[in-house]
């Protein structure tokens, strides 16, 4: 179904997650991926269109791909622990997909909280990752809080910087609760992440105030200023980015100067067209996850009421017109049910791009 946006807008397609699913675990076996990482690679990346991401979803498959025809993703990536404690650890991601590092780094989280209370995971040698959001709520269904961080691409000028030496840096929060829906909150260290530019550019259309910065470091709404030697701002705006700033230089040191990735502007860019520093000071890219079983702190029932409590107490918040008080996690939620139903729209671009790819291993949409 092509449904034609307004006249500055491309056109929209949308398919079945079913039909894009196999489309992407196809396109993923093509590249050599084991039939078990190819799946689990889909279902990471399609859960940022199922949530409403579509700036890290299949937009970015295209990405994955020329970094493997350039080498620096290994398909077949064999990921183990180099160090550990009964409650941490460091995964060596063997150059893999972050798509399939990330969870099975998740899982060694899960397992040391599952034996001790709380597991903390620090990962090296690894790539993009899809949202973070996934991987904190792989402990939702074990009574678990999940956190989720990663270091990504240095396009982000720390306060006052005119150099770009930080990523959009997320950090993800999953926590548990009983009759209300689950707390999630996936959010950049950035005022948006750089997929938000690219959607902008997809669209021909300017981005908000305080997103980006030009090359001289004025502010800037043209959705090209990144690629034009500009900068992302962090979080926080004129009078603020200096907290964003600085979560976004937590999420660095926990996920890359804790396990031994790159760090800072070392950090390999996802662009394949950009070579990653000559010099580097780690290996590859760098996550962090964590995992604390509620009942460590109190009875997972007794803990899950009060988040209920604390739900409905904020869900019920008087707003102001025109607006309702939301909590992290709803708009993904909403979507993610939408689309399951509905199907998940394309904008033009994105659609040739996975036509280019398909064509590259014989698989069609």
């Amino acid at each position: 179904m092509r449904l034609r946006s307004p006249t500055t807008l491309p056109m929209t397609t949308t398919l079945s997650y079913t039909q894009l699913f196999a489309f992407t675990e196809a396109v993923f076996s093509g590249m050599g991926c084991p039939d078990e990482d190819a799946t689990l690679a889909t279902e990471t990346l399609l859960s940022a269109d199922l949530r409403g991401v579509d700036s890290h979803g299949v937009a970015r498959l295209i990405g994955y791909v020329r970094l493997w025809e350039a080498g620096r993703i290994n398909a077949a990536p064999r990921v183990g622990v180099t160090y550990e404690t009964p409650s941490t650890a460091v995964v060596d991601g063997d150059g893999g997909l972050g798509l399939v590092v990330g969870p099975r780094a998740m899982q060694v989280a899960l397992d040391k909280a599952r034996q001790v209370g709380s597991g903390w995971v620090s990962v090296k040698n690894s790539n993009h990752f899809g949202i973070a959001g996934y991987h904190a709520m792989k402990a939702l269904a074990h009574d678990m809080i999940g956190v989720a961080m990663t270091n990504a691409s240095p396009l982000v000028a720390p306060t006052y910087s005119l150099e770009r030496l930080l990523g959009t840096n997320p950090i993800a929060v999953a926590v548990p609760a009983g009759e209300q829906p689950d707390f999630v909150l996936d959010m950049a260290t950035t005022t948006a992440a750089n997929g938000k530019l690219e959607i902008a550019q997809r669209k021909n259309l300017p981005i908000p105030e305080g997103w980006a910065q030009d090359a001289a470091g004025v502010g800037s709404t043209d959705a090209n200023a990144v690629k034009n030697g500009g900068a992302l701002l962090p979080l926080g705006g004129a009078t603020g980015s200096h907290k964003g700033y600085g979560l976004g230089a937590v999420v660095d040191i926990f996920s890359a100067v804790l396990s031994g990735a790159n760090y800072g502007p070392w950090v390999p860019p996802f662009v394949a067209f950009l070579q990653p520093s000559e010099n580097p000071v780690g290996q590859g890219l760098g996550h962090f996850f964590g995992a604390m079983r509620v009942d460590a702190f109190r009875p997972a029932d007794e803990f899950k009421a009060h988040m209920d409590n604390w739900i409905a107490t904020f869900r019920a918040a008087q707003a102001v017109e025109g607006h309702h008080v939301l909590i992290p996690g709803d708009p993904e939620r909403e979507t993610s049910a939408v689309r399951l139903l509905e199907g998940i729209p394309l904008l033009e671009p994105v659609l040739k791009d996975l036509e280019t790819v398909g064509s590259k291993f014989g698989v069609k949409l």
